[in-house]
């Protein structure tokens, strides 16, 4: 009896019941922030998109698993005044040391509260374009079409103009086509419309569109716009230049390449050139010519 009142004591003593009871304690709160974190996922909110499940799933177990934390360590006998005193001394140490951390943190929560994007998106910032796999506090982290991984502070993506490429279910295509002076606009105009209109990807309403662009130094520069579905972007974008450069080709439009006319004179008139077919005269002198004829 002695000595388990002797154990008992030396057990107390090293705190090995405080210190089993905060593992308890941090073991529980584990699965238990797991297990609601998890839960809260399963409910249905009509405003929140896939990134905001995502956060607030985060910010569930995180806040469970603290509340558990500070649990533990006052078992362990800690002041939590004094570890909270210490820790706003501390955060404000680190907030001077990390101003940009703290700068991204912010441009984070404004990010989420926008929401201008979410995972999965096409976006463009810059010159990087790629699909969006994370959206975090400090960052976004995107994966561009070659398989590269690409890490964009979130203070850049507030500074910075960010298109989202999927934002909505269908976009424009704007083919740029340069045709030859001597055609006929109008007729041009019209293959174009046919090629669009034989085109399965190309949608008939919004209507495709036709713009004159202007003179160009070697073309008359069109601009023939159609819509497709997101999906059918790049496919339209393919199959409408090649179906085009066809048509063209069996109705005899000449797409022009830059090429330079020289005028003189007249601006219609183009200089003339005059090919010379006498053999050059020699430079050399007819006494040296001589002379060489005399050794």
């Amino acid at each position: 009896m002695e000595e388990t009142t002797s154990t008992i004591s030396l057990m107390e003593q090293l705190h090995i019941f405080a210190i089993t009871k905060a593992l308890l304690i941090l073991i529980v709160g584990y699965f238990v922030a797991k297990i609601v974190s998890t839960a809260v996922l399963r409910i249905d909110f009509a405003h929140l998109g896939t990134h905001g499940k995502v956060q607030l799933r985060r910010a569930i177990f995180y806040g469970i698993f603290i509340l558990m934390l500070f649990s533990a360590l006052r078992e362990l006998g800690f002041d939590l005044s004094v570890l909270l005193g210490a820790a706003g001394i501390l955060s404000v140490a680190v907030g001077f040391a990390s101003q940009t951390s703290a700068s991204n943190l912010i441009s984070g929560l404004f990010l989420m509260m926008e929401r201008p994007f979410s995972i999965a998106d096409i976006i463009r910032v810059g010159d990087t374009t790629g699909e969006v796999i994370s959206i975090d506090l400090l960052s976004v982290k995107l994966r561009t079409f070659d398989n590269l991984f690409v890490r964009i502070p979130n203070e850049s993506m507030i500074k910075s103009q960010v298109t989202t490429l999927t934002k909505f279910p269908i976009r424009r295509a704007d083919l740029q086509i340069g045709i030859a002076y001597k055609e006929d606009i109008e007729q041009v105009k019209l293959i174009l419309a046919e090629v669009a209109a034989k085109n399965t990807l190309c949608l008939d309403e919004p209507a495709p569109l036709f713009i004159l662009l202007g003179f160009g130094s070697s073309s008359v520069d069109i601009q023939f716009s159609v819509w497709a579905k997101r999906e059918n972007f790049l496919r339209l974008k393919n199959t409408m230049y090649q179906e085009i450069k066809k048509a063209f080709d069996v109705q005899g439009i000449e797409i022009p390449f830059p090429h330079i006319s020289i005028y003189s004179g007249e601006a219609t008139k183009p200089m003339p050139v005059t090919l010379n077919t006498t053999p050059p005269i020699s430079d050399k002198p007819e006494n040296d010519h001589n002379t060489s004829e005399k050794l």
